[in-house]
């Protein structure tokens, strides 16, 4: 029931199970902000840039302690299924789920939630994209428990949001609400964590805009991070998605049967892409988000690489600057690269591709990738 101010109650039951909480890392897509490192055969949530492990091995390890391996669906494309089963064996292989083509991530989510509905109706969910960086595990930890407590005791949906430390046009942007609830005042005190109920969320900003978004302080980054109850979330797609609701129940009957393949090819064969925020975050009546200040990337581009990377890190005897500073360069062994007379530029080398980059445009990247497929070299995408 949801109160006159549009917010649900908050209850206080006991803390969920853990048998109950279950993730989803959807690792479908192929980073194309990242060419040449990341390819269709090795997208970039496979890779491991900064010889730690790969991303997805990490968001994997992130949740330890929290959701148990058993719990956690990979959603993938075909060949990311066999990396998936290679980097993560202690994945049962049945929660390696394969999508027959990407369809944004209402769609992907769906799919997970029918499979966690299946055999948990009662589960809370955690969706998180493979390929973020996090720099403070442990706040983050925290971080993600104080959403699923929120989740398991409203019905409400649950987002992390990221202070903002500059007017960054790479992200979107969700807009809160500064007033206290008793939901918002209890996260605070129990996680010390900042809650807010959401206002509105907006879309990736050109540079002005970014700029007036950080001065008002209203603002915090979109993570793509989602904490919420299954029946929740089903709820939310029959109301505001209610074609995709059709096949997502179709999907759970399926489940274990023959018919299960041909249902999701089904499916996919007519939905259209869409995402999760503009298909229900942004429509759905409560939507709180937490804090998250634990050191977030999504990494979707090499100037996001290149801020997580020392220059001690990056730079040895085979990588030569003579008067260029603030160079990146990533190359592969038993080669050199020189920079003469640079500022400011993105170099990574690989052994069939070179990309010179500007720093500041590596957003760009993306449309060297879509020359590539206009040109027919898919050899080199």
């Amino acid at each position: 029931m949801v109160n006159q101010n549009g917010t649900y109650p908050y209850t206080q039951p006991d803390a969920p199970h853990a048998e109950h909480i279950y993730a989803v890392i959807m690792a479908g897509g192929v980073g194309s902000r990242l060419w040449p490192l990341s390819r269709r055969k090795m997208p970039k949530q496979f890779l491991d840039f900064f010889g730690d492990g790969s991303m997805i091995a990490k968001t994997v390890a992130r949740l330890d302690g929290i959701v148990k391996p058993e719990n956690i669906l990979i959603i993938t494309n075909q060949s990311g299924k066999a990396l998936a089963k290679k980097q993560l064996p202690h994945i049962p292989t049945r929660n390696i789920i394969v999508e027959p083509i990407g369809r944004n991530t209402a769609p992907c989510i769906a799919l997970a939630t029918a499979y966690i509905k299946k055999h948990c109706p009662d589960a809370i969910a955690c969706v998180l994209p493979a390929d973020h960086l996090i720099t403070d595990v442990k706040l983050f930890q925290q971080t993600l428990r104080a959403a699923i407590e929120t989740a398991a005791r409203t019905e409400a949906l649950v987002t992390i949001g990221i202070k903002p430390d500059r007017p960054e046009t790479g992200y979107g942007y969700i807009q809160v609400n500064q007033e206290h609830t008793d939901l918002t005042t209890s996260i605070k005190v129990r996680f010390g964590i900042n809650a807010h109920k959401v206002k509105t969320f907006a879309e990736k900003p050109d540079l002005e805009t970014a700029k007036q978004f950080l001065a008002s302080g209203d603002f915090l980054w979109n993570s793509g991070v989602f904490v919420w109850r299954v029946d929740s979330i089903i709820g939310e797609y029959k109301r505001y998605l209610p074609q995709i609701y059709f096949d997502m129940q179709n999907i759970i009957e399926a489940i274990g049967t023959r018919k299960e393949k041909k249902v999701i090819e089904s499916f996919y064969s007519w939905v259209h892409p869409i995402s999760i925020d503009y298909g229900v975050m942004e429509k759905a009546e409560s939507v709180y988000v937490l804090e998250g200040n634990f050191g977030w990337s999504d990494a979707g581009s090499w100037d996001e690489i290149f801020r997580h990377l020392a220059h001690e890190h990056i730079m040895d005897d085979s990588i030569v600057l003579n008067e260029a500073q603030n160079v990146f360069a990533l190359r592969p062994k038993g080669k050199s690269i020189a920079v003469v007379g640079i500022d400011d530029v993105l170099v990574i080398d690989t052994k069939d591709a070179l990309l010179i980059c500007k720093r500041g445009r590596s957003q760009d990247v993306k449309t060297v990738v879509d020359a590539l497929k206009r040109r027919q070299l898919e050899e080199f995408m």
